[in-house]
């Protein structure tokens, strides 16, 4: 299996671990010190060797900072976060809710001046400006990452084998990729690319440095002339062939920074993704947009071909799975019985590279956790009377799933019906939502919320992230939540996953890919664009949980269509006892 059930965080270990970095930062002559998740790449995901963060503090999560001065400490962490922290962490660290509060919002009354270290490895230049603006007489000092110093059985750095991505799958050649990209970099001579799934995407590569992401690490220059220089270790390359060829110079590791030092023209870095330690070695870097980062998001016909042909097979193996699933009695089932299942389903397609995550199975207070990852110490039986909710993705050659079934066991509630009704009714708003060109997430999350706010209720993580195309399954840069600005443009795979969570009781979310396309011109449009989501995910939406009162008539239309084409869809690639099952999920309301 793709999936463990250790427990890896360590929460009894966190005093003992800050005191002993206490102790490092008064024999350093600083007061506090940095400590993200991040790594030098600055992607989302980092691997074990730089997950420093869940070392110090237990927590597991994908995304956090930690302070630690050094009479005192705290852990920063988003919304999604809020129940699993205080799960992971010991009170030692005092839990903030970011970006909230800000990390130079809690400097600004824990430690306005003075001496705060941090790794300019794992320090972005935007954070720094941003701390350096708001707190003009804290001092940032830059130094070796102190974690390491203390971290005794810290694993090694990731080696795997980067192999290519084959150019039927990415519809692009690398070559051309490099010759189009290079023309956008002017006045710059060059760009830094740090972020492994723009490298990955950039050269038609893919690895296995990060768990779950096909993404290898390394360093680029994307060079005005059309050509990359590569710095990566020789030895993930064997496996490679002549796939780079002639517009590609392949270069050690330590040879970057050099490299940095050695350019006189302007290097264009994104502030967003670049360490300080990169801007720094540069003479003359100037600002803009990683240059991979929006092409990357507008999937070509190849690859959206491919993503809908990783989600037919991934959706028959959902099938399979929740076939199997409403056979079980109530109380006959672990969250660990249920990861394995539905893994096992995916492996049977005999396509699955990896999961995208590890599979999310909660039931009752567990499904509360928004991004709940089960243990051989947290598994709890699916009992009669509760929820599940099962959200899990597969990593094809050919595309990248993520999907969210809540599920009944047994009879369910006023109240889930109830929530989980409004929850489809956001999502169905989403799905079927024709919106002008120029519109970004910000402008429709609001939709998703409607239902729920009407009841008084909400959820606290956005409503749909970028998807990429056998790479990350969380991919920028547009998002559909408060903080989307950037506008959606054809070819963009996004998540559409509201929720509702009851703390200690349940949680319910509902999540279908999605990807922008042109909408029809209607008869008297006057807006000259206009575009519209085609659903990507083909699994039936549990008709056992929704209150068909709550839904309007073109709400039910939309889910009698979709569970129509579901089993339109899958119908023929199923055998018969999934295949009746499928039949009856996908009856009309």
């Amino acid at each position: 299996m793709f999936q463990t059930f250790t427990e890896t965080a360590s929460p009894d270990q966190g005093p003992a671990r800050l005191a002993a970095l206490q102790d490092l930062l008064r024999a350093e002559g600083v007061d506090g010190v940095l400590v993200p998740r991040a790594d030098a790449h600055q992607g989302e995901y980092v691997a074990p060797h730089d997950d420093r963060l869940a070392w110090l503090t237990g927590f597991t999560g994908s995304a956090g900072w930690a302070i630690a001065l050094t009479d005192r400490a705290a852990i920063f962490t988003d919304s999604r976060y809020t129940v699993q922290v205080k799960a992971q962490t010991d009170s030692v660290f005092e839990k903030v809710d970011w970006p909230g509060t800000s990390l130079a919002d809690w400097l600004a009354e824990a430690l306005p001046e003075g001496r705060l270290a941090y790794d300019p490895w794992l320090l972005t230049v935007a954070e720094h400006r941003r701390l350096a603006e708001k707190l003009p007489k804290l001092t940032l000092v830059p130094m070796a990452n102190l974690i390491d110093r203390l971290w005794e059985d810290q694993p090694e750095p990731p080696m795997g084998a980067v192999f290519a991505q084959p150019l039927e799958l990415a519809g692009e050649a690398h070559d051309a990729k490099i010759a189009r990209l290079a023309k956008t970099l002017a006045p710059a001579e060059a760009a830094v690319i740090t972020l492994p799934d723009s490298l990955a995407w950039l050269l038609n590569i893919r690895g296995s440095d990060i768990p779950k992401n096909p993404v290898p690490h390394g360093f680029a220059l994307l060079n005005a002339d059309a050509t990359v220089d590569l710095f990566i270790a020789p030895e993930k390359l064997t496996d490679l062939g002549d796939h780079l060829g002639a517009s590609v110079r392949t270069h050690a590791p330590d040879e970057f920074v050099p490299a940095l030092k050695a350019r006189e023209g302007a290097v264009r870095i994104d502030p967003a993704s670049c360490p300080v330690a990169v801007h720094e070695a540069l003479s003359h870097p100037v600002d803009g947009e990683d240059p991979c980062i929006l092409p990357k998001a507008c999937k070509n016909e190849a690859e959206l071909d491919g993503t809908r042909a990783a989600h037919l097979r991934d959706a028959c193996a959902m099938v399979r799975f929740l076939a199997w699933l409403d056979a079980q009695a109530p109380g006959s089932l672990t969250e660990i019985a249920v990861v394995k299942k539905l893994e096992a389903e995916r492996a049977a397609t005999n396509a699955l590279r990896d999961i995208s995550f590890d599979t999310i199975a909660g039931t009752g207070p567990n499904a509360a956790i928004v991004h709940y990852r089960v243990t051989e110490k947290t598994d709890r039986t699916v009992e009669d009377g509760h929820l599940l909710l099962v959200d899990s993705g597969g990593q094809y050659v050919d595309g990248t799933t993520d999907i969210t079934r809540t599920i009944p066991v047994g009879k369910p509630t006023a109240e889930h019906r109830e929530a989980f009704t409004r929850v489809l009714k956001g999502m169905i708003a989403l799905s079927r939502l024709r919106f002008p060109k120029g519109m970004a997430g910000r402008d429709i999350d609001v939709l998703a919320r409607v239902a729920l706010w009407e009841a008084g209720l909400d959820y606290g993580h956005g409503t749909g992230h970028g998807v990429g195309s056998y790479l990350c399954v969380h991919e920028g840069p547009a998002r559909i939540a408060r903080t989307g600005t950037v506008a959606f443009r054809p070819g963009m795979i996004l998540s559409n996953e509201p929720g509702f969570y009851r703390e200690g009781a349940f949680g319910i979310r509902i999540e279908n890919l999605i990807v922008v396309e042109e909408a029809p011109e209607r008869p008297g449009q006057t807006i000259p664009q206009m575009y519209r989501f085609e659903t990507l995910t083909l699994v039936p939406i549990d008709r056992r949980l929704i209150d068909t009162d709550l839904l309007s008539e073109a709400e039910r239309q939309w889910l009698d269509g979709y569970h129509a084409r579901v089993l339109d869809t899958l119908r023929p690639h199923v055998d018969d006892a999934a295949g009746d099952w499928l039949e009856l999920a996908c009856q009309p309301l």
